[in-house]
């Protein structure tokens, strides 16, 4: 982005943009829709009188995706950037406005221009495919805390199958196993239909630990593997990949694994590591091997976790199933 004069920095709300123009230094607000967009465009070329300009905002979700998308169907050079790394690089902010946020994303921009790279809109089943693994996530926590309810309800019940209560939640725990059920069918028609995403989604069930639930959010946050060089950086964002923390002489503590990270996925990565651990007899030894060591349980557990995504990374990269060594150990 380093050739481009002008960055204009969009703060997104649910019903309004504003957008601060970092050279220009002029600041309007618009509504949040497709007219907004355009006239938006059409502000910025008369304010800023270039053509090289590039717009940076944060990503915020289904508000910012609108944008996105508007300014992918034109053709126009934009980047969507994590709201924390621009909150971290604006240093000691005092005072918080709509127009001092897009203020701070355009200097973030500008001051960052030779490091970003312009951002892409994702295929709209890839889309497709977030969507639905969060709406499925929604409905199995609803689903789990019935099911909790349901549970005290009968202890305090002696007769829980005519309560009108127990019967509802019955129904409602019933109603929403059939829609997480449905859900999973679309997700593996979504798949099914992407012959990339097919292929690498059947590399990824051949390994132990690994089923529809996991293989799909490995196949969503990895951009179905073009958005990490190595399964190392995968770790780092997951938060499993451990670092040195040291300082001079007096502070030299062990190797951690950061608190920043995507919490899901390392949540998910975990149970798939005790899964792994119960039914692959490799990782079984590894894991026993680690608690030999001295290591502590969650620890061995979480070197698991880097195996389990090394193997994911490793079976796609080469295009063959994972195929356990010990089988054929004479």
């Amino acid at each position: 982005m380093k050739n481009y004069r002008e960055v204009v920095g969009i703060d997104v709300s649910k019903k309004t943009i504003d957008a601060y123009c970092y050279h220009a230094q002029v600041h309007k607000e618009f509504k949040n829709d497709l007219t907004g967009y355009k006239r938006l465009i059409k502000w910025v070329l008369k304010a800023t009188k270039e053509s090289a300009v590039f717009y940076c905002f944060e990503n915020t979700g289904y508000y910012s995706l609108k944008l996105a998308l508007y300014l992918h169907s034109k053709k126009v050079i934009y980047v969507e950037e994590s709201p924390l790394k621009i909150k971290r690089s604006s240093g000691i902010v005092k005072e918080k406005t709509d127009k001092l946020d897009a203020q701070v994303i355009a200097r973030y921009g500008w001051l960052h221009r030779e490091e970003l790279s312009p951002s892409t809109v994702k295929s709209s089943s890839h889309l497709e495919l977030g969507r639905l693994l969060a709406l499925r996530d929604q409905l199995v926590r609803n689903n789990a805390g019935l099911k909790g309810t349901l549970k005290e309800m009968k202890v305090l019940l002696t007769s829980s199958t005519t309560d009108l209560g127990c019967i509802s939640l019955k129904r409602s725990i019933d109603y929403l196993t059939k829609q997480v059920k449905a859900i999973e069918i679309r997700i593996e028609e979504i798949i099914f239909n992407d012959v990339s995403m097919s292929k690498n989604y059947k590399l990824l069930k051949s390994m132990k630990g690994i089923g529809l639930v996991v293989a799909s959010q490995l196949i969503y946050h990895t951009g179905n593997f073009t958005r990490f060089k190595s399964w190392r950086s995968f770790s780092s964002y997951c938060g499993t990949a451990p670092f040195e923390h040291r300082s001079g002489t007096s502070i030299h503590r062990r190797k951690q694994c950061h608190y920043l990270g995507d919490r899901k996925m390392k949540s998910l990565l975990s149970m798939a590591s005790v899964s792994a651990i119960q039914h692959d007899s490799e990782l079984k030894l590894y894991y026993q091997k680690k608690l030999a060591e001295g290591k502590d349980k969650m620890l061995a557990i979480n070197n698991v976790r880097n195996k389990l995504i090394a193997r994911a990374f490793a079976v796609v990269k080469r295009g063959t199933p994972y195929v356990v060594l010990q089988n054929y150990v004479a």
